[in-house]
């Protein structure tokens, strides 16, 4: 980090905050605070909902999870744009209808207080972490590389989108994410394009293509039917469906960005535009994340990606077993390097040999266990390290590799980032305890400036816990991973709720409630057995399995035991 780099970075984030708070101080009221006035184009929306979405953990993490396992991960977007026509054909035009300030404010129209509460709560645990994670992901990693003490850069992230937020409310968050989702893409294109031009001078992106294809990067899509396999085509249709559907229709956090459109037809556009957008840049980033292991085949690359490892190799008797390691790497790297100029020159000649391709294969292999191995070292040396660096790989490029300037841009992204979902999960957690949680459940009415000052009384406290939750939390396989984990233990019974709300009439609250209850318990019980102890089965089915257990339960113990009359309800979907 130069002069030249602190400079970009500082003044990127000081105008971000600064025009956020500017632009939106002195909301009049709860609706201004949290809706805008509704007063969102539909372009906002879009950006808004991407930027929501596009967290520095999507920045840190994506690369790195193509660095090591490829493009599958791309296909866990691909039910994301069957669920945007859901949504805006079903749940837009009758959040709209009902004029609710949050999601979970629908569930008392079609059922009752003891629904909304329940849904309210589980949104408010699983969002409240995916909050903290979001200020955690990249205040460990710059901490590590920039050796800042960690509790020292979560409390600057958080306090930074605290003071625009607590300010500005959702015309904050709106107006900031259109800067940041600018200053967002534009970082990433150039860093891609900078990467195409240190390849060596006679490589063709194409080249490029071919030598990640042949080291079994480039599998976009996986067919198999094994339900331990993480990312398919079937779990991303199906599991990825149901949890675009309930992270975009039922979390308040996206809720809340369409709630402040201009019209149920702006709200949707929005949806639209994200739908037609997301995957590409899902894409994209993969994409990144390969070329920078093409890069990495003609260049030096380390055992390990995390420096704190290295640091810790160092204090440790384990140092000189560690080193031999990395002369191996050094002279497979030489390798590397030598036998896929020769394949580019055969590339060059359109001839795929396959006898230099099994060799690049047959090097990675080596590669491969070198790295396993230094991972033991790294365990003796001090067995709470974690080994694990994929979240650490992108960081890696750009600190040693992009020129000055750059890096300041590449660390205003990660932050831009951060501070873009940190702000739209603040106002979530905030209006819908505000709402849903507070206001509902006092006695006596209060003056709508009351209301106003609790909102941003609960932005400020969640602020405060969504810090403490980074001050304490660990790395997991991936960032990325943890966070889609977290969500889909707890989406797939939101959303069971919200589809029965939605599509029956026949269902009603005690029933609801109960099957709630079950699943929810359920889903804990499989993710601990199934998932986390013994992997047999993806997390992403935790979304379609407690959504389809939800719905189900509730239409049984609705016929077995709560026969009556059927609701009749004006925001059921004939």
């Amino acid at each position: 980090m130069q002069l030249f780099d602190w400079i970009v970075l500082i003044v990127t984030l000081l105008f971000i905050v600064g025009y956020g708070s500017w632009k939106t101080k002195g909301s009049k009221n709860v609706e201004d605070f949290i809706l805008g006035n509704n007063e969102t184009p539909w372009y906002t929306v879009g950006l808004s909902v991407m930027a929501t979405q596009a967290s520095a953990i999507t920045f840190l993490s994506t690369p790195g999870q193509a660095y090591h396992d490829g493009m599958g991960f791309v296909q866990f977007y691909f039910g994301l744009p069957i669920a945007m026509i859901v949504i805006c054909l079903t749940f837009i035009p009758l959040y709209h209808k009902s004029k609710v300030f949050t999601a979970y404010e629908f569930l008392e129209k079609r059922f009752d207080v003891k629904t909304r509460s329940l849904a309210a709560i589980l949104f408010l645990v699983q969002r409240g972490l995916g909050t903290g994670l979001t200020i955690y992901a990249p205040a460990i990693i710059l901490s590590a590389l920039l050796g800042w003490n960690l509790t020292v850069m979560n409390i600057i992230i958080g306090v930074m989108v605290i003071i625009y937020t607590f300010s500005g409310g959702t015309k904050a968050v709106n107006v900031t994410q259109k800067q940041q989702m600018f200053v967002i893409m534009s970082g990433m294109f150039i860093t891609f394009f900078l990467i195409l031009h240190y390849l060596p001078n006679d490589m063709s992106f194409n080249s490029a293509l071919h030598i990640a294809g042949a080291n079994d990067k480039m599998n976009i899509v996986d067919f198999s039917f094994d339900p331990e396999e993480k990312y398919t085509i079937w779990s991303g249709i199906t599991g990825g469906f149901f949890l675009a559907l309930a992270y975009f229709g039922t979390d308040q956090s996206q809720v809340g960005r369409y709630l402040s459109g201009k019209s149920v037809r702006e709200s949707q556009m929005g949806l639209i535009m994200n739908g037609l957008l997301k995957v590409p840049m899902q894409f994209f980033i993969l994409l990144t994340g390969v070329m920078v292991f093409v890069f990495f085949q003609f260049n030096p690359v380390p055992l390990n990606f995390n420096p704190n490892n290295k640091a810790t190799i160092e204090k440790s008797a384990f140092k000189g077993e560690y080193h031999n390691l990395e002369e191996k790497l050094v002279k497979l790297s030489e390798d590397k390097k030598v036998i896929n100029l020769l394949y580019i020159d055969q590339l060059n000649q359109d001839y795929d040999n396959p006898i230099l391709r099994k060799e690049l294969v047959a090097l990675s292999n080596k590669e491969k266990d070198l790295r396993e191995k230094a991972k033991e070292i790294i365990l003796k040396a001090d067995s709470n390290s974690e080994t694990n660096d994929k979240d650490y790989v992108f960081f890696h490029f750009i600190l040693n590799y992009l020129p000055k300037g750059l890096i300041g841009l590449l660390l205003a992204v990660i932050l831009s980032a951060a501070m873009s979902s940190t702000a739209s999960g603040l106002t979530a957690l905030a209006s819908t305890t505000a709402i849903d949680i507070y206001k509902r459940n006092l006695k006596t009415e209060k003056s709508e400036k009351h209301y106003l000052n609790a909102t941003k009384f609960f932005t400020l406290f969640w602020g405060v816990v969504a810090i403490l939750f980074a001050c304490v939390g660990t790395l997991f396989e991936n960032l990325i991973q943890l966070v889609n984990i977290i969500g889909s233990i707890f989406y797939g019974t939101v959303l069971g709720i919200f589809l029965v709300a939605f599509y029956t009439k026949r269902v009603q609250a005690k029933p609801m409630f109960i099957s709630a209850i079950i699943s929810q318990l359920t889903i804990f019980v499989i993710y601990y057995f199934m998932v986390y102890n013994q992997e047999k089965l993806g997390y992403l089915w935790l979304n379609f399995i407690g959504a389809i257990l939800t719905i189900v339960l509730a239409v049984i113990l609705q016929f077995l035991f709560f026969r009556g009359k059927p609701d009749d309800n004006e925001f059921i979907i004939e």
